[in-house]
């Protein structure tokens, strides 16, 4: 895999290779933070990082940081050593847990300005999903990628301003 765009544009990164993740395409995660525009200064919630791919690219398009949330020990690995190899300790929190573990553990002033979530299309997990954009910062945007052939959820407090598919995904953009 590849970041696409930004500081570290070009740069290679692993993916776990696990039937238990599903990388987002090039084309998805383009679009995704074409759509997003301006990410410069934000912080970044991927609550269902797999290879971290949706933080690296945040970083390299100017993200202050991002937080990764990873419950597959294999994918916790592989984020662990791409942040090593990219160089992105500072500005990358990996989290060795599932979603919901880390929302009993945290803060709950914790806030992002940007939450991305990507769970696994054969576990969706929507009352999750909705927990975690209580975690959203004023102003902010949640992107949720959904299994194609499904109606996109509808979060409880935001509002879906922008929907668009891509063959057998789709990206929901929410803000409130």
């Amino acid at each position: 895999m590849r970041i696409i765009a930004g500081t570290f544009g070009g740069r290679l990164f692993q993916s776990p290779g696990s039937f238990k993740t599903h990388p987002m395409s090039d084309k998805i995660r383009g679009a995704l933070f074409n759509m997003l525009g301006d990410i410069d200064g934000l912080t970044v919630l991927d609550a269902f990082a797999g290879s971290g791919a949706l933080s690296f690219e945040a970083i390299s398009r100017g993200a202050k940081n991002a937080v990764a949330i990873e419950s597959d020990l294999a994918a916790q690995k592989i984020i662990q050593k791409n942040i090593h190899d990219l160089d992105l300790a500072r500005q990358v929190k990996a989290i060795k847990a599932s979603a919901n573990a880390w929302l009993q553990t945290t803060p709950t002033t914790d806030y992002f300005d940007i939450i991305l979530l990507d769970p696994p299309y054969n576990d969706l997990q929507i009352n999750l999903i909705e927990r975690l954009t209580k975690r959203l910062a004023p102003s902010g945007t949640v992107v949720v990628s959904w299994p194609g052939d499904q109606e996109l959820p509808e979060l409880p407090g935001l509002v879906l301003i922008v929907a668009k598919k891509y063959g057998d995904a789709q990206l929901g953009f929410y803000q409130a």
